[in-house]
Order: C-alpha cells, then sequence, then structure tokens
C-alpha cells in the first residue's frame, strides 16, 4: 500500500525555518561563484547586506576589487562603508551584488538600482517575480535561474552546526544594468559549470 493509498502525507525531506532577525538568510558559495564566471562586471563590486562575506569573498577570488558591509556585523566587515544602513546610503558604487533581506527586496532593489553605477545584481525567489511589476521600471537585463534549487538556511541554524540540505525555494539572480533597453534575457546557472565540447 502506498502513501497516497492511506493517505498519509509523504516525509517532507525538506526544512521549514523559523524566520531570521534581519534576513540572514546563507546563500550556498557556489551562487555567487558561478554568477562572477558567467557574468562580467566593470569596477569595484560592493555587498551592502554582506553576512558572512561569500559574496566578497568570491568576488576578490575572481580578480574583482570587492568590499562589504552590514547592517548588523555578523563577522565579516572589510571595508569602512558608511552608513551600514544600506537603504539610507547616498554613496554611488560601480556594482552591487548583494542577497538582500527578502522582508525588504522592493526597496532593496530598487535602493541597489539607484546606488549603482553600472549593475546590481540580487537573488531573488523566482515565485515572487510575477507579482513583482515594480520590476517593470528598472533596467533588468539578465535572470540567471540558479539550478539546482540552492538551500539558504538561516545564519543561526548553520552556526548551530547544521548542515545545509534540500532547498525547497527556487532562486535566481537579477541582474540590472544601467543603460540596458528591451525585455530581460533568461539563463540557466547551473552549480556544476557545463563542460566545454
Amino acid at each position: 500500500m502506498t502513501d497516497t493509498e492511506t493517505n498519509r502525507p509523504r516525509p517532507r525531506r525538506s526544512h521549514i525555518f523559523p524566520k531570521e532577525p534581519h534576513g540572514h538568510y546563507v546563500e550556498s558559495s557556489w551562487c555567487s561563484k558561478r554568477l562572477f564566471e558567467a557574468e562580467p562586471f566593470e569596477g569595484s563590486i560592493v555587498d551592502p547586506a554582506c553576512g558572512w562575506g561569500t559574496i566578497v569573498v568570491n568576488a576578490i577570488l575572481a580578480g574583482y576589487n570587492a568590499a562589504g558591509c552590514d547592517l548588523v556585523y555578523r563577522g565579516w566587515d572589510n571595508s569602512s562603508l558608511t552608513p551600514s544602513d544600506f537603504l539610507k546610503s547616498e554613496i554611488i558604487w560601480d556594482n552591487i551584488v548583494t542577497n538582500p533581506p527578502f522582508d525588504l527586496l522592493k526597496e532593496f532593489t530598487i535602493q541597489a538600482v539607484r546606488r549603482s553605477q553600472r549593475k546590481a545584481a540580487l537573488i531573488f525567489p523566482l515565485a515572487r517575480m510575477p507579482a513583482a511589476h515594480w520590476l517593470d521600471q528598472l533596467p533588468l537585463a539578465r535572470v540567471w535561474l540558479l539550478s539546482p534549487r540552492p538551500s539558504m538556511p538561516p545564519g543561526s541554524y548553520i552556526r548551530a552546526g547544521n548542515k545545509r540540505s534540500g532547498g525547497r525555494v527556487d532562486f535566481c539572480w537579477l541582474v540590472f544594468e544601467h543603460g540596458h533597453l528591451g525585455k530581460p534575457t533568461m539563463e540557466w546557472l547551473h552549480r556544476d559549470a557545463p563542460r566545454q565540447p
């Protein structure tokens, strides 16, 4: 007899996490590593919600001059960027690449586009895109679909010694490019870079 026939729910292989204060959800390192391999940036890179510095480290490893700051100090801040409250900042940076707090997704995205001179790239939950009509007003150039679905647990979950497993939310990178006209393109960004023929 199957689970369906007995009306028993199938065991969940993914985690449902409690809400994390200040939206500190930690993406897998491959997400930004692959972005920097696939998407070229000109100039320096800043992550205004750098958390543990994953994006900044991968930008540096990719050869970029990169820095990060955060509203909440989490052990990483390799800059004297001020103010640390990004939503009130009036500084213009070359490029902004970040995993934003999802409770402030619209505000953070709009501010990232306003405060970047060339490109802004943000991790975005794919399920929120159909209702995000405000994206039409921004120079969205590319959507990079992340595959496989990355697990983004709260920082407190990882700090407690737990391991990532079974992401249940689809994410993408939204890349905004100043001067871009027309519709955005959509491409896959695989964890394991496809082999060259």
